[in-house]
């Protein structure tokens, strides 16, 4: 299964939670947008959030690390496109330890201009 980098950042002290980790939830945006960027390649049309499938947090994030958002295609229905999220961190204290942090599938379904449905083609 072919991987494309999507989407590479280096978190900040404003995106921590009450532990001092990286919040979940931001995490949980990026990759919503990078699965959105691989989606995009497979329609001309707008894509739109549907589902979001067995999310792990495999590790924590920590401030400064650098982290990369890989995309594969998984399936395509007639209006729809499942896309895999791997989440991997290059440590900021190591930069020579990479971890897979977190993994999600996510679906996305291509609408017209009206906002309903349409066909991926």
């Amino acid at each position: 299964m072919d991987r494309n980098l999507a989407i590479r950042v280096i978190l900040l002290p404003r995106d921590t939670n009450a532990h001092g980790t990286i919040f979940g939830g931001t995490i949980l945006s990026h990759i919503d947008l990078a699965g959105a960027v691989e989606a995009r390649r497979h329609t001309k049309h707008k894509v739109v959030t549907v589902a979001m499938d067995g999310v792990e947090f495999h590790q924590p994030v920590f401030v400064g690390d650098v982290v990369s958002f890989y995309t594969s295609l998984l399936k395509t229905g007639r209006t729809s496109i499942r896309v895999r999220v791997e989440v991997e961190a290059q440590r900021n204290h190591d930069p020579s330890q990479l971890v897979t942090v977190t993994s999600a599938d996510v679906v996305y379904v291509a609408v017209d201009r009206e906002g309903q449905k349409t066909s991926l083609v």
